[in-house]
């Protein structure tokens, strides 16, 4: 299992002083965050692209970059990369070279976005973010594993005898992660590809991100990359903890009560009702991430926001303190009892080009001998009779 955190990056007043970082300082956290959770263990950092306020982080592959620079271990990713609103050709371009610079400590999760003003200011219309994920996608994919493309689509300028540069390392591109809350055809594009599939697990309850699980599950065994249970799951979820549960609940109802997304709705109990929100005792932390288990199954990837609605960095880096200390331990100790031996570690660099040396590599919609393949040949069969 690989645990970390993921960040949005977002400027937001502190509601308990009215202070608010510049954009400066909010990025400079993230970078002292990122080297925060190499210090305490956890295997991933990953940050959102967005580009529009409140948020500081339109440039993930350069904040990654400088990250990389000053950690050795730590696997850095986003959360997520705009595959709607970003060339796939610079997605192919910048991220190739990040793979290099971090010797493969890369992957990425892709997203549609689901700001409206975002779209046009790149010249896209927010009506077609489906059909830009998917053929964006297609494209990327095949800038990654053809050496020459030529390509035409909807959305972009065709491609003629292109050649991407830098290839990949070690002929092997980043693992792809999508990531959804809602949206079951981004949960069937994973599926084909052989792809990761991420649940921001937030704002929904365990029952609707148990149905996108299970679908991404059901189709992943159809296109015959591996029985439903060896595909491969990422989770968010967000925590607040003190030793005491009273005073960590206390501490963040003002930052619950004024967050930009979900502040002004539901009562913080009601949420942590709800949704995987635990505001509370390291104990409850960890016995409210084992409970993900039972709606997403054994699952790789265990994300937690924590770096939003306006915490202080002292606050947060005192939470992964926290966190290293007295709750990651458990949670490495009782995902690695309960991981069946046949479900698959998270992918990683090393474990991709070992899959590629074994002729292992999953193939875009299915293999002939899949279920997906014998459905196509029937359906050639019945076209033929």
């Amino acid at each position: 299992m690989q645990i970390g955190i993921f960040s949005v990056g977002d400027v937001t007043q502190d509601p308990t002083d009215g202070t608010t970082p510049t954009e400066h300082e909010r990025i400079k956290a993230s970078v002292a965050i990122a080297r925060k959770a190499e210090e305490i263990g956890l295997d991933v950092f990953a940050i959102g692209q967005h580009h529009n306020p409140p948020f500081a982080t339109s440039s993930p592959t350069t904040t990654l970059a400088y990250i990389a620079a000053q950690t050795e271990n730590l696997l850095l990713s986003t959360a997520t990369t705009l595959i709607t609103t970003t060339d796939p050709v610079r997605i192919a371009e910048d991220y190739g070279m990040l793979q290099h610079l971090a010797d493969g400590r890369v992957d990425l999760m892709l997203g549609r976005g689901n700001t409206g003003p975002v779209y046009p200011w790149f010249g896209k219309d927010i009506r077609q973010g489906v059909p830009l994920a998917i053929e964006n996608y297609h494209l990327l994919h095949r800038l990654w594993h053809e050496e020459v493309v030529n390509w035409s689509g909807r959305f972009r300028t065709p491609l003629q005898s292109f050649t991407l540069s830098p290839q990949p390392l070690d002929d092997v591109a980043p693992f792809v992660w999508h990531g959804s809350i809602r949206t079951p055809e981004i949960a069937e594009q994973a599926a084909y590809y052989g792809d990761g599939f991420f649940h921001n697990n937030i704002f929904w309850n365990k029952e609707f991100t148990g149905q996108m699980i299970d679908l991404y599950r059901e189709r992943y065994e159809h296109y015959g990359h591996g029985a439903a249970d060896q595909a491969i799951v990422g989770l968010g979820g967000q925590f607040f903890m003190r030793r005491n549960a009273q005073e960590a609940r206390r501490e963040f109802h003002p930052y619950f009560d004024n967050a930009p997304v979900y502040g002004h709705g539901p009562t913080m109990e009601d949420f942590m009702d709800q949704t995987p929100l635990t505001v509370g005792s390291p104990q409850e932390v960890i016995e409210k991430t084992l409970s993900f288990r039972e709606y997403a199954g054994d699952y790789q990837r265990q994300l937690f926001l924590v770096d939003h609605a306006g915490l202080p960095l002292k606050t947060v880096l005192e939470q992964l303190d926290l966190f290293g200390e007295e709750v990651l331990p458990v949670l490495r100790r009782e995902y690695d009892a309960a991981r069946p031996a046949h479900v698959p570690e998270a992918p990683t660099h090393a474990s991709l080009v070992e899959r590629r040396r074994a002729g292992a590599d999953p193939v875009p919609g299915g293999r002939d001998d899949s279920p997906a393949g014998r459905e196509r040949t029937a359906a050639r069969t019945g076209a033929d009779a």
